[in-house]
């Protein structure tokens, strides 16, 4: 039956094949976005354009609390064992 269900599914092999490079895509995107090495570079960025006068303190403390609860699932998602 395995042989036989393949030459069946034979012509959604491009869309198998698809499917499994964006969910590869997906997961490489999620270990960049929330890798603690990144997400602590873009806080000393924030830092570095409120003291340049780039932005106010305001927007300085929305964005470090996003950043911060980045930071929070990221530390969560790595004693998990990662992605995937």
């Amino acid at each position: 039956m395995g042989l036989l269900s393949e030459v069946l599914l034979l012509p959604l092999a491009p869309v198998r094949g698809s499917a499994w490079v964006i969910r590869q895509v997906m997961r490489e995107a999620e270990r960049i976005y929330y890798d603690p090495a990144t997400i602590r570079a873009e806080l000393a960025s924030l830092e570095e354009q409120l003291e340049a006068g780039e932005i106010d303190e305001e927007e300085f403390d929305r964005r470090e609390d996003e950043l911060l609860e980045r930071l929070e699932t990221a530390a969560g998602v790595q004693q998990r064992g990662g992605f995937g």
